[in-house]
């Protein structure tokens, strides 16, 4: 009798043994399973609201939140780089970062470089003046001295239009609006919607009635990478479709 309640406990203790190890390989799968986890990287310049901008710790705005919802659609792992914004695209380029979303337009220039996804915004450059300045309309900003953001397309079409020697570049636009309240150039070239974040905080400025130009931003992608791009791309569209980039957009311009 002894014998066979020593082989019953040998049994037990046996099976108690598999379970706790099957249990501790399912969890070390499931681990390995969440370490996997691919990430996404996504270069921006945070200097650009409300597309993206900081709060507190935190990178969030337009731009900041698609990529969010295109890496959740994706299981993938969202990463956001706050570079200088004419660091983006040569980033790309290295392989550093695996796209660049900053509030960027499709331009000729940039394609050569870089593969650009369906675009999921418009965006308008206008002028920033001072209260009581003679610039009155787009016209007006010939021979005045231009304050851009480096690289950006305020920086690309005022140089073309208006000549590099009358545009000053500047890190952000928040530098270049500074530049503008202290006299050191007479308006400002920028997208329209950080342009009215500066207003509203600067008191004494304006933004001209005449538009400058209209642009359709985009997602910027490593040429070679075009299996990454096709990913994002078919992301991104789906939730063009579903509203959901047209709820994000809402949440911070209201129309």
């Amino acid at each position: 009798m002894k014998k066979f309640l020593c082989i019953l406990l040998a049994v037990a203790m046996l099976a108690v043994t598999f379970v706790a190890c099957s249990k501790n390989t399912d969890d070390g799968n499931n681990a390995a399973d969440e370490t996997a986890k691919e990430t996404l990287v996504m270069a921006t310049n945070a200097e650009f609201p409300p597309y993206e901008f900081h709060e507190g710790d935190a990178i969030v705005g337009i731009d900041a939140e698609v990529a969010q919802a295109i890496a959740d659609k994706l299981g993938m792992e969202l990463k956001i780089e706050d570079v200088a914004f004419d660091s983006i695209i040569p980033g790309v380029q290295a392989g550093k970062y695996d796209m660049g979303m900053a509030g960027m337009t499709v331009t000729d220039e940039r394609l050569e470089s870089v593969n650009f996804s369906t675009s999921y915004a418009k965006g308008v450059q206008v002028v920033i003046v001072k209260e009581g300045s003679d610039i009155k309309t787009v016209d007006d900003v010939a021979d005045k001295k231009i304050g851009v953001q480096t690289s950006t397309t305020g920086d690309i079409y005022a140089t073309d239009d208006f000549g590099e020697e009358n545009v000053t570049k500047f890190d952000n636009g928040a530098v270049a609006v500074q530049a503008l309240l202290q006299g050191k150039v007479d308006c400002v070239i920028i997208d329209n919607e950080p342009a009215k974040s500066y207003v509203a905080a600067n008191e004494g400025l304006k933004i001209l009635d005449t538009e400058y130009v209209e642009e359709d931003y985009a997602i910027c992608f490593n040429k070679n990478d075009t299996g990454l791009q096709e990913k994002v791309n078919k992301a991104l569209e789906e939730l063009i479709a579903d509203g959901t980039v047209d709820k994000i957009v809402g949440k911070y311009i209201k129309a």
